[in-house]
């Protein structure tokens, strides 16, 4: 698989997009999370408004959320007549449709089906060529990670949160781990370390860490004890810059 990067940013950082990524396999391309500055990442990778299959939304705040209906206004202004899928739980789904009919009331109809398939804690859902499966994280809001398997490589994504054993199960293996660290060794409530994050993907047997989601005030600092600590923990990380490409 491909993955290409469209942000590493926190919520309120204007110097780095929201965290956001696209997956590709043979069959697939997968959206992982849409925030404002998020879906802007994506018309400057491309000019295809069909070239998502799925959306996924691991939870609802708004850097992961709030670029949705701009995504929806923009596939309908330039006449994506192909059906897109949007993957994420049932409280989501309530918020994206009162979201969407708030951002560009009076629109209907966006000229092509959206499907929504419901996501669900240690649930599993298959989507073409993808075994998707989902587990909760310790993040202030409920966020489902998720795993993308397409039976050659294994991409997994946090959205944000710490993990538990559950976590750490659709981490497992991984060839390519994005995860959120906010702080180098200080944790704040809902999120993670990068301390830990090393640790765990040491045990998990992640073949590459991406890390990203730096908390803004200490953005270069946190990046600067990041990079300095990687070549003692034995692993392979990465620090992925806004449209970079990686193929597991």
């Amino acid at each position: 698989m491909k993955v290409v990067f469209l942000g590493n940013g926190e919520a309120f950082d204007e110097r780095y997009p929201n965290h956001a990524h696209l997956v590709f396999s043979e069959k697939t391309v997968l959206m992982l999370d849409c925030g404002d500055s998020a879906v802007r990442q994506l018309w400057k990778y491309t000019k295809d408004h069909s070239l998502i299959d799925a959306l996924y939304i691991t939870h609802r705040h708004s850097d992961h959320l709030f670029g949705v209906p701009a995504l929806l206004g923009r596939m309908l202004e330039e006449g994506r007549k192909k059906d897109l899928t949007i993957i994420c739980t049932e409280q989501l789904k309530a918020d994206i449709e009162r979201l969407t009919e708030h951002a560009y009331f009076g629109i209907n109809s966006y000229g092509f089906n959206i499907n929504f398939l419901i996501a669900e804690d240690k649930g599993q859902i298959n989507f073409n060529d993808f075994k998707l499966t989902f587990a909760k994280t310790g993040h202030t809001a409920y966020c489902l990670a998720i795993r993308i398997d397409d039976g050659k490589s294994i991409v997994s994504y946090s959205g944000d949160g710490p993990f538990d054993d559950d976590t750490e199960r659709i981490y497992k293996d991984a060839d390519i781990l994005m995860h959120e660290c906010y702080m180098y060794d200080v944790r704040i409530n809902g999120h993670v370390a990068a301390v830990d994050v090393f640790e765990m993907a040491k045990r998990q047997n992640v073949k590459c860490l991406a890390l990203a989601h730096f908390k803004r005030a200490f953005n270069d600092e946190t990046r600067a004890k990041v990079k300095e600590a990687i070549p003692a923990t034995g692993l392979k990380v990465i620090l992925p810059q806004p449209l970079e490409e990686y193929n597991t």
